[in-house]
This record gives structure tokens, C-alpha cells and sequence, in this order.
């Protein structure tokens, strides 16, 4: 048993982080403290006051947990790490993690490409952004490489000059052809070296050289070309439009500001590279009505910058936060050089402060019944569901589906939803190893066994290694379980949980007539459900995801079976020889149409091969 005023004693002197536990041992809360002792017991203290929000969740501590650090800094990366995994209910938290796309250079190689990436990483590549809008950044990439003749293909050069014929861009004149040695290292580094001064936004060389070749054409009447080059400048244009703003220091910098209406708070972020607007975004943040703005901007930097790789060297905000020391400290640290955080007072930057608040209080005003829409189909409808089972707290929902055909191949899939959403990263598929034939209820079996069994395994080994509060694929245990069917399905799931010895709810999914949901099975009768509801909602969007996701995968595995099987058939075709002529043709219909000559070309077949190949769909008189 733990003795909350007994643990307090013992807490130390010194900077760490501290996570609080509810009654099922779920994180609750994460925070961090210069001193551990002093932080964690004003907590528990009668006249400690930290709003209504806090003293909730404090009525629902049962144990907390510490970890000792080295000093502030080391206690703040730890706190943003620990936040961002497990995303504990009252911290104050972004309701939407999001990534910015990059534009990658790979100046490493000898013909180095343009490329998108999702993110920026440690090697020799120059990388521009993050940029908002990535169908902006394909476009600007498409056109850099229409401007330069840039190569697209991944062949490594110059190992693999001359070794296959040159691809189509550059029979319509899109790439110089490097891989067949048309142009020269030299010449075509000038050309990288432009494109990177056009992605630092010097666009004027650019557009003076197109205008000049429009102008050339035109006298020449060659109309065709002279459109083309119009149409590059008015895409150079656009690109150039948009940035709007430009300082004369030319530096990096994010300009940070937000409104709250004391429920609702909305982030809005300018991104400033290279002393120019890139582009702007805003983050919704669920607050308590006691938390002050500060420590709203501070929670929103730490939360923000431990998700991003790119670290600008100024970040301005709209007032002073407490921990700005130590934020700005950890982001030196990530970004190899020294960054500001900083309130400007006047002046330009004083002005986009006051701009992002102004447009963050828009976001706020405009944005907000929408809002309360979309939480109205996830986070409501659950709330919806767990009032009609008489379940609170559900946040993990995980629903199961068997496919087959005639018994043929069957398997089962397992869709989770997560606060109301799609977490499409835990989905799981099962290829059924002890059922042969139709036997759903056999078949539902050994998924659930199989799921449930492997995670309670990965939950003793990461107990075992202390690692309870990190998440194999199988630890997390959904809050309710969802069958797709009735009574049947539901007493094969609780067979199955009682075995292992587990607690969970079941319902399944009654369907009608029309193979339309039309109630739940829970506790041994049906519950109606409005079908006009979010909640009903809800329940159909799962049930549609579980039974699209098990025939989607049954179906990819009957095709691999089915085209398998054939080949293999074929004298003289073994794994290497199939799997060549599956690259090769899209479909058993245009293998079966090849002429031997043809199969012959293909690597690794040979004429005799192809001949066995032509032989086995048309028999020895079609090859001679």
C-alpha cells in the first residue's frame, strides 16, 4: 500500500520530475521541480491553491513516482519527453501534434537532388523550411526542377553512368541526364548552386534570364516556348508574393503569441527564415480557467519545440514567462547555438507579435463552434457510448472483425479508436493459424487469445526491466471492447478474457435485416441506440473500419496466394524468376500475353526459361 504522507518524507532536495498516478495506475500528470521535496508536498498542503483544475486531479493521486536529474535543464527535457508520450490528462496539452515538410538539397552526393523530406535530420544535406503548406513546397520543388534540369531518380551517381537508358524527363528536356554522363559535374553543381540561391529567395537572376529567353522566343516566333517561359515567371512570381514581410536581419526567428476566451486558448506561430514570412500556423491548447496566458505560452514552447527538429535562433513571445532561462537553455542546447526568447517592446517585431495575437484571436472567435462540432463526433460521441453502457473514462475502444471466404484464407483485424479518433498506428492484422473453415466464433478466439496473451507478455517483460511506462505493440488494453455481432461473438470475447483473467467490457455490434447497426449487446440483453446520435455514429464508423480493414487485408492476401500459386507451376520458375516477372507485368493476363522474346529480356529468365513460361498458358505447338 502507499502511503502518500510517508513518501513525502523521503522525497529529496534536488531537480527531477515528478508523475502522478490515479486508482488504475494511469499518468494523470507530469511536471518538473528545481526541488522535488518542496514542489511535490505543496500539492497535499490544505492551503496550497492552484485552481479548481489542479484540485481535481490532486483528490485523484493514489501514488506518484519521481526521477532525480543533475540540474533544471535535464528535469525539463525529461518532462517534455515523458508529456509527449503518454499525454497525461491535466497537463495542460496541444490537442493536435503537427510535422512540417522540408525541402531537402543532398549536396552530399556528386548529383545532388531536390527533394521532399518530413523531417530534417544530421547529415550532409542542406535543408530549407519547415514550410506550413506542403502541396506549396511540391510545387515549388516541381519548379526548381523544371527551372535547372534537376535529376529525380534515385540511381547512384557516377557508379551507375551509362548503365540503363535515360528516363523520360529527359526526352522532354526536365533533366540533363547525368546518369549518361551528358553533363559534367562541375556544370551541373552551378546549376544546384543556383537553385539553392533561389530557395534562399534570390529570384531576380532567374527571372531576368526567362524573360530574356520569353523575349528571344517571341522574336523568333516560336509562340509555344515563349508560353512556357511566361508561365515559369508567373510561378516564380507567386512564390515570390507570398513572402510578404522581410526584415533586414535576415535571421531565423518563430513569433509566438495567443488568446484565450479563460476555456479555449489558440497558439499562433510566424515562421520568419531568413528574414522573410514563410508561413503560419495555430494550435488549439485545452487550458483551465486558472491558468494564466504565461504559463500557457510556456507549456506551448516546451510541447512545441520537443516535437520539431529546426530550432530558430529568436523566438519572440508575447509576455514574460517564468521559466524563459531554462527553455531558452534546452533550445541552445538542440539547436548547437545560442537562441533568445524574448518580449519585444517595440518597433516591427512588436508589431508581428501583436499581429499573431490578432490572428490567434480570430482562429479563436471563428473557429470555435467548429470545434465544438468535430469534438462532438469523437471525444462526445465517446462520452455518448460510455453513458450509454454506464462506463466513465472510456478513451481507448478497440473492435475485432474475422474475414473469409468459404473458410479461405481466413483473418481477423483489430481497428483501435482513441478519444473518439482513428489511431491507425495500433491496427493489427491476424492471418489465422489454428481454424480451417467458416468458423468465426473459432476464429475470433484465437485473435483475442493471441492479442490479449502477447500483451500481457510484453507488460511482464517491461516490468521486468522497469520499464512499465513505456507501450509495446499489444500493452495498451482498450476501455471497451467491440464485436462485430451479437450474443455469440460477445460470450467468445468474455470466455476468452476470463481465461487470461482480465476485466474488460464487451458489447458487440447488433446489425438488422439490412446489415445496418441497429443496437448494442452489453450485459446479456440489447440497448437501442438513437440512430440520429453521435454516439450511433460513432459505432457505425467502427464497425464500417473494422470489417474494411479485415476484407482489405484478406484480399491482398488471396491475391498473393492466388498469383503465388500459379507461377508456381511453372517448371523452372522459382522464387527469383516469379518474383521478376511480377516487377515486370502488372497482372497473370499480361504475362500470359508476353511473347517469348519478351519473357527472355526480363533479368534473371532466360530463353528457356520463357519458353516454359509461354508453354504453361499456351501450350508447346504456340511456341513453335
Amino acid at each position: 500500500m502507499f502511503d502518500i504522507q510517508e513518501e513525502l518524507k523521503k522525497l529529496p532536495q534536488k531537480p527531477g520530475v515528478y508523475i502522478m498516478h490515479d486508482a488504475k495506475d494511469a499518468i494523470i500528470y507530469i511536471g518538473k521541480a528545481v526541488s522535488l521535496r518542496n514542489r511535490v508536498r505543496q500539492y497535499f498542503r490544505p492551503s496550497h491553491n492552484e485552481g479548481l483544475k489542479k484540485e481535481q486531479m490532486v483528490r485523484q493521486i493514489v501514488r506518484f513516482e519521481y526521477i532525480i536529474t543533475d540540474s533544471e535543464l535535464e528535469a525539463l527535457i525529461l518532462e517534455c519527453n515523458l508529456i509527449k508520450e503518454h499525454r497525461p490528462k491535466y497537463n495542460t496539452m496541444l490537442r493536435d501534434d503537427k510535422s512540417y515538410p522540408y525541402i531537402r538539397v543532398t549536396l552530399g552526393e556528386d548529383f545532388p537532388r531536390v527533394l521532399f523530406s518530413h523531417q530534417m535530420k544530421k547529415d550532409k544535406s542542406r535543408y530549407f523550411g519547415p514550410y506550413t503548406n506542403g502541396g506549396a513546397v511540391k510545387e515549388t520543388i516541381e519548379l526548381i526542377r523544371k527551372l535547372y534540369a534537376l535529376r529525380t531518380c534515385s540511381r547512384s551517381l557516377p557508379k551507375d553512368i551509362g548503365k540503363e537508358r535515360p528516363c523520360l524527363n529527359y526526352h522532354i528536356h526536365q533533366c540533363m541526364a547525368p546518369c549518361q554522363g551528358y553533363i559534367s559535374k562541375e556544370e551541373y553543381r552551378q546549376r544546384i548552386d543556383k537553385a539553392v540561391s533561389f530557395l534562399n529567395g534570390n529570384y531576380q537572376p532567374i527571372l531576368k534570364e526567362l524573360e530574356a529567353k520569353m523575349q528571344e522566343a517571341s522574336g523568333n516566333m516560336e509562340f509555344e516556348k515563349a508560353i512556357e517561359y511566361r508561365e515559369l515567371i508567373k510561378s516564380i512570381q507567386q512564390i515570390a508574393q507570398k513572402q510578404k514581410i522581410t526584415h533586414s536581419d535576415m535571421e531565423d526567428k518563430d513569433i509566438i503569441a495567443m488568446a484565450s476566451d479563460g476555456e479555449d486558448a489558440v497558439v499562433q506561430v510566424f515562421f520568419v527564415r531568413d528574414g522573410k514570412l514563410i508561413g503560419r500556423d495555430h494550435f488549439r491548447v485545452d487550458i483551465g480557467s486558472e491558468v494564466g496566458s504565461a504559463q500557457v505560452l510556456a507549456t506551448f514552447l516546451k510541447q512545441f519545440y520537443a516535437g520539431t527538429p529546426f530550432i530558430p535562433k529568436e523566438v519572440m513571445v508575447q509576455e514574460e514567462i517564468e521559466e524563459a532561462g531554462v527553455i531558452a537553455e534546452w533550445l541552445s542546447q538542440k539547436r548547437g547555438q545560442k537562441v533568445y526568447v524574448r518580449v519585444p517592446k517595440k518597433g516591427s517585431k512588436e508589431k508581428l507579435v501583436e499581429l499573431a495575437r490578432q490572428n490567434a484571436s480570430m482562429v479563436l472567435s471563428q473557429d470555435k463552434e467548429k470545434i465544438k462540432r468535430e469534438e462532438g463526433r469523437t471525444i462526445g460521441a465517446l462520452k455518448e457510448l460510455g453513458r450509454l453502457l454506464g462506463l466513465s473514462d472510456l478513451r481507448r475502444v478497440e473492435a475485432y472483425d474475422i474475414s473469409n471466404i468459404s473458410g479461405f484464407a481466413s483473418v481477423g483485424s483489430m481497428v483501435v479508436y482513441e478519444k473518439g479518433k482513428p489511431q491507425r498506428s495500433d491496427y493489427r492484422k491476424f492471418k489465422l493459424r489454428t481454424v480451417t473453415g467458416p468458423d468465426d466464433y473459432a476464429s475470433m478466439q484465437e485473435v483475442l487469445s493471441r492479442r490479449f496473451s502477447h500483451g500481457m507478455k510484453e507488460q511482464e517483460e517491461l516490468k521486468a526491466r522497469n520499464l512499465e511506462n513505456q507501450f509495446g505493440s499489444f500493452t495498451k488494453f482498450p476501455d471497451l471492447i467491440m464485436m462485430d455481432g451479437g450474443k455469440g461473438q460477445v460470450n467468445v470475447a468474455l470466455q476468452v478474457l476470463g481465461e487470461l483473467g482480465l476485466d474488460i467490457p464487451v458489447c458487440g455490434m447488433v446489425k438488422d435485416d439490412n446489415h445496418r447497426t441497429r443496437g448494442l449487446y452489453y450485459h446479456k440483453k440489447e440497448i437501442p441506440i438513437d440512430r440520429r446520435s453521435e454516439g450511433f455514429q460513432l459505432v457505425t464508423r467502427i464497425q464500417d473500419e473494422a470489417h474494411r480493414f479485415a476484407i482489405e487485408y484478406h484480399r491482398s492476401l488471396r491475391g498473393k496466394e492466388q498469383v503465388h500459386s500459379v507461377l508456381d507451376d511453372i517448371p523452372g520458375i522459382g522464387s527469383a524468376r516469379r518474383k521478376a516477372l511480377m516487377r515486370k507485368f502488372q497482372s497473370l493476363d499480361e504475362i500470359r500475353q508476353a511473347q517469348v522474346g519478351e519473357l527472355a529480356k526480363i533479368p534473371s529468365m532466360n530463353e528457356r526459361a520463357a519458353k516454359a513460361v509461354y508453354e504453361f498458358f499456351h501450350g508447346k505447338e504456340g511456341c513453335e
